[in-house]
């Protein structure tokens, strides 16, 4: 069909060569991220089991529940700890007996 002159013609065409493997991947693209987006929007629309939803009501947690149980706390003995460094003994940083802790893991 094509001669050999033909084919060397459209493998040194720039336009074919490079713009339509471009076009190409945009406009696959922009099908391909359709599908995505809608992905998200069915999401929101799927029901959620009625039980599901009262347990989850029943279980709702706000910032004001949680601050009225520590409000009365005492943090009088609250003390800054330290993490320790990767090349640091833990249980020397923390302040804790190292005769101890080797004898619990003994």
């Amino acid at each position: 069909m094509f001669g050999p002159a033909a084919m060397h013609a459209l493998r040194r065409n720039k336009t074919l060569r490079y713009g339509v493997p471009m076009l190409m991947l945009i406009v696959g693209g922009s099908f391909g991220l359709r599908e995505f987006s809608q992905i998200r929007y069915d999401a929101v629309k799927i029901n959620i089991d009625p039980e599901l939803e009262k347990k989850l009501k029943m279980n709702e947690v706000s910032l004001e529940s949680e601050y009225e149980k520590i409000k009365d706390s005492a943090f009088d003995d609250w003390k800054n700890v330290r993490g320790p460094r990767p090349w640091e003994d833990p249980d020397l940083l923390q302040g804790r007996n190292p005769e101890i802790v080797k004898t619990k893991t003994a």
